[in-house]
């Protein structure tokens, strides 16, 4: 499904700075002034090294944490700060969250269909026990699982079956964003093809934005209209996936896209590691963000002026 960029965005992060302080003289800049969009029936792929802030600007759009500075503003609400009773309920109830270890995200001493149903039992969306039932069963089918299947307990289920679990709980509330923190690097790589598949055909149906947060770029690129590249917390590059996989800016988006395996023997044998260190690069990531503009490679600064990369 094509997304219309010419309506206003879904979800728009300005400038997020996610700080946490340690001990009286030391404090962890894990986001530094990092700025996106997505829109609606959008999938925004980030992607980057292990420690390289995404899950922490995951959970700073959820609010698990307050945002250091910056603005968050969803659907036209400002959620970056104190939000009154309105706003939290639709913050709650409108953006979901696939976490990365699915038996950890579970409940053990729940079974699944308690489980998938408890948004619905917190907000009181449904009028009877029937028809929260009769929601669960319907979600456990949308995700491809049996609906006989609700009695069960967690650890019956196996790891593509726990991920299908959580991402019906994300889904029972009907949200219009999803993010989802590398919910297919603990499966095999047939599960995560049907993982993938099945968000796919869920966004192709219910018209739901994704935030995929990932360092597995294969998926990224499969999956994502467009993908925002992250190193030390900054956003390095950001452009639609055949612009990143296909003229890359960057060095550091160089060297992730030169380790990718390839399937060939032959090429495999010649492929050509690009090493890059941000101490040794001479490149200030302060001055801001990548962008291609009119076919040329150029870095935006932050007093918003355009020089060339040379």
């Amino acid at each position: 499904m094509p997304v219309n960029y010419n309506q206003p965005p879904l979800l728009k992060v300005e400038g997020l700075r996610q700080y946490f302080r340690v001990c009286a003289s030391c404090t962890v800049k894990a986001v530094e002034d990092v700025s996106f969009e997505i829109y609606p029936g959008e999938t925004y792929g980030l992607v980057g090294e292990s420690g390289s802030g995404k899950s922490t600007i995951g959970r700073s759009i959820i609010r698990l944490y307050t945002p250091t500075d910056g603005r968050i503003c969803f659907h036209g609400m400002d959620i970056s700060r104190r939000m009154n009773p309105d706003t939290k309920t639709s913050l709650h109830t409108q953006i979901q969250m696939i976490f990365q270890d699915p038996k950890a995200s579970l409940n053990p001493r729940k079974i699944a269909g308690d489980i998938i149903g408890e948004g619905l039992d917190i907000h009181h969306s449904c009028k009877s026990r029937a028809e929260r039932d009769a929601k669960v069963k319907e979600i456990f089918v949308k995700v491809g699982l049996a609906p006989e299947h609700v009695s069960r307990y967690p650890h019956e289920f196996s790891g593509g079956q726990q991920q299908r679990l959580c991402i019906a709980r994300a889904l029972i509330m009907n949200p219009k964003l999803i993010i989802a923190d590398e919910c297919t690097s603990a499966l095999d790589v047939s599960i995560q093809a049907q993982v993938v598949n099945l968000m796919k055909d869920i966004q192709e149906e219910t018209g739901t934005a994704y935030l995929f947060i990932t360092h597995n770029l294969s998926i990224v690129k499969y999956i994502s209209h467009r993908i925002g590249v992250l190193h030390l917390g900054h956003l390095l590059e950001t452009g639609t996936a055949e612009e990143i996989f296909g003229h890359p800016i960057h060095p550091y988006t160089k060297s992730l896209l030169s380790a990718i395996p390839v399937p060939n023997p032959a090429v495999e044998k010649n492929r050509i590691l690009e090493c890059y260190n941000y101490k040794t690069s001479g490149i200030d990531y302060s001055k801001g963000s990548y962008h291609l503009v009119e076919g040329m490679h150029y870095v935006k600064c932050t007093d918003d002026e355009f020089y060339k990369w040379n």
